[in-house]
C-alpha cells in the first residue's frame, strides 16, 4: 500500500501538531499506525508540509531530518503529543512540560546549523505553541482525535477538517439516525 501526505494530513494549523498527528488511531494499540516508523514516509513528510503545512511561510523549504536525528524527531513528537493533549483535556501537569521543553532543548542542540531541518522546525513550532495568548483554541478532534488548532472567528471548529472528519461524523449521525426512526 502506498501512502502520501495529502492536505488532510496537515490540519493541525501548527507544524508541530502535524508532526504530532503523524500517528494515527494513537489510542487503540491493535490499530495503531506510526507513519514514521518508515524511513521513507518520514523522509517525504518535509515535502507535503511545504506543500500543505499552516506553517510553511513560517520555517523555509523544510528538509528532511537525517538518519541519526530520526530518534530524536521521534522523542520531540511524543513530548509534543504528551503535552498539549493533556492541556486539551485539562490534565496540563508541569512534568509534561519539562519534558516537552527537554525534548526541544535537545533537539535544537543537536540541529546546529540546520534551520530548515524538519526537527528544527517542530522544535520552533512547539515553543510558538507553548507561547500562544489564546490556548483554548487548541482541540481534539472528536472523530479522528488528532490535535488541532482552531482558527475560526468564534472559536466554534469541531473537527480537524470538515471534508473528512465533520463528513463521517455526520454520515454515522445520519445513518444511526434514520436506522433508529422508523419511517411511516
Amino acid at each position: 500500500m502506498t501512502f502520501s501526505w495529502t492536505p488532510h494530513r496537515f490540519s493541525g494549523g501548527a507544524l508541530a501538531l502535524d508532526v504530532a498527528n503523524s500517528v494515527v488511531l494513537r489510542a487503540d494499540p491493535g490499530r495503531r499506525i506510526d507513519r514514521f516508523a518508515d524511513p521513507a514516509v518520514m523522509d517525504a513528510f518535509p515535502d507535503g508540509a511545504n506543500r500543505h503545512g499552516a506553517e510553511r511561510a513560517l520555517f523555509g523549504a523544510l528538509e528532511p531530518v537525517g538518519a541519526d536525528a530520526r530518534d530524536g524527531l521521534v522523542a520531540l513528537r511524543e513530548a509534543i503529543d504528551r503535552h498539549f493533549r493533556a492541556e486539551v483535556l485539562g490534565a496540563g501537569k508541569p512534568a509534561l512540560m519539562a519534558d516537552l521543553l527537554d525534548a526541544i532543548s535537545a533537539t535544537l542542540r543537536r540541529s546546529g546549523t540546520r534551520p530548515h531541518a524538519l526537527d528544527t522546525a517542530t522544535a520552533r513550532s512547539a515553543l510558538m505553541l507553548l507561547t500562544q495568548p489564546e490556548p483554548e483554541r487548541l482541540k481534539i478532534c472528536p472523530n479522528c482525535h488528532w490535535l488541532f488548532l482552531d482558527r475560526s472567528r468564534n472559536r466554534s471548529r469541531a473537527w480537524c477538517d470538515m471534508a473528512v472528519c465533520g463528513n463521517r461524523a455526520k454520515a454515522s449521525r445520519h445513518y444511526r439516525r434514520n436506522r433508529e426512526e422508523p419511517r411511516p
